[in-house]
């Protein structure tokens, strides 16, 4: 499993976890630190621009010590209404390009499979990646406007 944060740029973290780990607070929190980790050393200013963060309402992102965390990092938390999983980026934009790319070809290890993700997130170019947040705003409005149902495709 992956944890992927990016933005209109491009990708700011992938963090690949060892089989059988679960997300926790304190796993959720520890990638939250190497995400800022990564900013600061990949986008320089971006941290002082302000960070907007958004993820849905799983428990490691809503526990109280991952709240803490974000606070003392004063990054702002973009809302995600409840049971609204249509809302996710990475979900509707990103991983169905990557499901594309990756379909139906054959890895030999955990390790060629994660350089390959790696790869492909690295390769993607800007202008898709700014897609999926200007698609995000769309969506995010559409289920505003139907108190938070589905949004259509």
């Amino acid at each position: 499993m992956a944890t992927i944060f990016w933005n209109r740029k491009g990708v700011l973290l992938v963090d690949f976890m060892l089989k059988g780990t679960t997300i926790n607070a304190n796993r959720y929190c520890e990638t939250l630190r190497k995400l800022q980790r990564s900013i600061q050393n990949r986008r320089r200013g971006m941290l002082s621009g302000g960070i907007v963060l958004h993820h849905d309402n799983a428990h490691p992102h809503t526990a109280d010590a991952t709240q803490e965390l974000l606070d003392q990092f004063v990054w702002e938390i973009f809302d995600h209404p409840p049971y609204s999983p249509d809302l996710a980026p990475s979900d509707f934009h990103l991983f169905l390009k990557l499901k594309e790319c990756l379909g139906r070809k054959q890895f030999g290890s955990d390790v060629e499979l994660e350089n390959a993700v790696t790869t492909w997130l690295n390769e993607l170019a800007a202008e898709d990646y700014d897609m999926g947040i200007l698609k995000l705003a769309d969506r995010y409005d559409k289920c505003l406007n139907a108190g938070g149902d589905y949004v259509e495709k």
